[in-house]
């Protein structure tokens, strides 16, 4: 592993102002959040699980220069982690590493308001080596087998994938795992309910092929918005030029009238067969629920007719599977990302009083909690069915927890109480509705419900937990005429009181550990007081 000191001239942007996957390594390497590895690494697990281990320790970005069997390849450089902890996330949005997580979300949510649209450019870098026919081998490009039951090698994991709708003409970019078949093809999971799966569906229709383009080793702001939910409206390159704060630089397929990003590294572009007579044997995956998503079955190919890619290009990856201890990248899209985006969602439907929302990145997205300013009954369970009305539903929102504005929702323990003393499922505080459409990947769901040919999405019950305080209960004149009592805390002049002479106490700071008693003044002992 070099010394992050040094960095390989390659990786410097080709252009001023270039935004590239180059220009995002060069970015991480100023932060020192960028180590590349020199030794040879096996692509076949061993990758996947120094992955694993150096994302469990929110780790630097990994640029491998040395894989096992792709030492004589078109590309021989593999990136993954690139945007792996709260590090990158902020040098992406241009945000003090410090920043509360409250305000990165609310500055995505305000962000996402702001749509630039994107700049066409007449050329690219990766638009230097075009390959067609029968010299196509996509087994030129590394792809890694991530974990053991894998049931191939999957070229399609941290990406963009462009589709375009044949009636209004706007394009979706969406990240879905592409598993590689042969040297020119790859099988992949899209679903009716996305944007390209949405596309497919039209073309399946027609009986016609759908054009697609898929765009590797991007500036890393390309996977994240394109795994982000974004409504059908919204267009994913505005949100990247949203993001960056200048127009996202796209440039015409070769073979297709498609746009994909200019700084790419690699480009195939094909055409997706809708005909389940075609179809080819994809998965098992270890996929985001931190379980294999689903048994080997029949999914949509795409043929590729072109790739373009620059000089030594440099492919792009990352591992599936959150559990506790061990998130990933999709970590960071669903807690900032994701949460931002669900917070415009509920707006847009007119759920007023909305003051926070948050997706805990180890049930990536399944579990969503809502913090809200009551301001009627029935409140929380406008929050769940706004969020079940939304195309994101797919794959998100099984349990939905609305609490009010005093507890914090990123504060397991205050989530806790709040279920423990404000929920009663008799008195309509807990809804069960389905069953509903949902996600193909959960594991607590019968897989013989799961048949994706034939039924195209998996099967969910929800659940709505309102943990607000219910206004059915009958008011007590005791506690001033409120259905709940008051909560017992210090009162101010007390407090203050204890502030003051804490000192004079002689007791000192013994519920910290020896680091945290040390650069902790007196002075931010009174601010954190009224938490002790």
């Amino acid at each position: 592993m070099t010394d992050n000191t040094d960095i390989d001239e390659a990786l410097t942007p080709l252009e001023p102002g270039e935004i590239s996957l180059r220009s995002w390594l060069r970015e991480l390497h100023e932060i020192g959040q960028l180590r590349q590895v020199q030794c040879e690494v096996d692509s076949n697990l061993e990758l996947g699980a120094i992955t694993r281990v150096n994302l469990g320790l929110a780790g630097p970005a990994l640029l491998f220069n040395s894989i096992k069997d792709y030492q004589d390849t078109l590309s021989t450089r593999f990136l993954t982690c690139g945007m792996s902890n709260k590090k990158h996330l902020c040098l992406l949005l241009d945000l003090s590493s410090e920043t509360p997580d409250k305000e990165i979300v609310r500055h995505l949510k305000d962000c996402y308001t702001r749509p630039l649209a994107p700049r066409i450019v007449d050329s690219s870098a990766h638009k230097k080596n075009i390959i067609t026919d029968d010299d196509i081998d996509l087994f030129q490009f590394p792809a890694p087998i991530w974990q053991k039951l894998d049931g191939g090698r999957y070229l399609n994991t941290f990406c963009g994938v462009v589709t375009k709708d044949e009636h209004t003409g706007r394009e979706n970019i969406g990240l879905y795992r592409g598993q590689l078949i042969d040297r020119k093809r790859i099988a992949k999971v899209m679903l009716p309910t996305q944007g390209g799966g949405g596309h497919l569906t039209g073309f399946r229709d027609k009986h016609e092929k759908m054009p697609i383009a898929i765009a590797y080793g991007a500036h890393d702001v390309v996977p994240f918005c394109a795994g982000s939910p974004f409504p059908r409206h919204i267009c994913e390159w505005d949100m990247m030029g949203a993001i960056l704060g200048r127009p996202m630089e796209l440039v015409k397929c070769e073979t297709l009238d498609l746009l994909v990003p200019a700084g790419a590294e690699v480009v195939v572009e094909g055409f997706m067969d809708p005909d389940p007579e075609n179809f080819a044997m994809e998965g098992p995956f270890g996929e985001y629920p931190g379980y294999y998503g689903g048994t080997p079955s029949p999914k949509p190919t795409m043929e590729v007719t072109c790739i373009t890619h620059r000089d030594k290009p440099i492919m792009r990856g990352t591992l599936e599977g959150c559990r506790p201890g061990f998130p990933t990248e999709d970590s960071i899209l669903c807690s900032y990302s994701w949460s931002a985006i669900f917070w415009n969602m509920l707006e847009t439907a007119g759920v007023v009083g909305v003051t926070d929302v948050w997706c805990p990145h180890v049930s990536t997205g399944t579990h969503i909690v809502v913090q809200i300013r009551k301001q009627y009954r029935g409140h929380a369970q406008q929050v769940a069915m706004a969020l079940w009305g939304t195309s994101a539903a797919q794959w998100f929102f099984k349990h939905v927890l609305v609490v009010e504005e005093d507890i914090d929702i990123r504060d397991p323990l205050a989530l806790e109480w709040a279920i423990a003393f404000r929920v009663n499922a008799g008195m309509d505080q807990v809804m069960q509705v389905g069953p509903t459409f949902g996600s193909p990947l959960d594991p607590s769901t019968s897989h013989e419900l799961i048949d994706i040919p034939r039924f195209r999405t998996g099967k969910w019950t929800r659940i709505l937990v309102d943990a607000t305080r219910n206004w059915d209960l009958a008011k007590n004149p005791d506690w001033g005429g409120q259905s709940f009592p008051p909560v017992s805390k210090l009162e101010a002049e007390l407090e203050q009181k204890i502030r003051e002479r804490w000192e004079e106490y002689g007791i000192g700071i013994p519920y910290l550990d020896e680091d945290k008693r040390q650069q902790l003044t007196l002075e931010n002992l009174r601010n954190i007081l009224p938490f002790i």
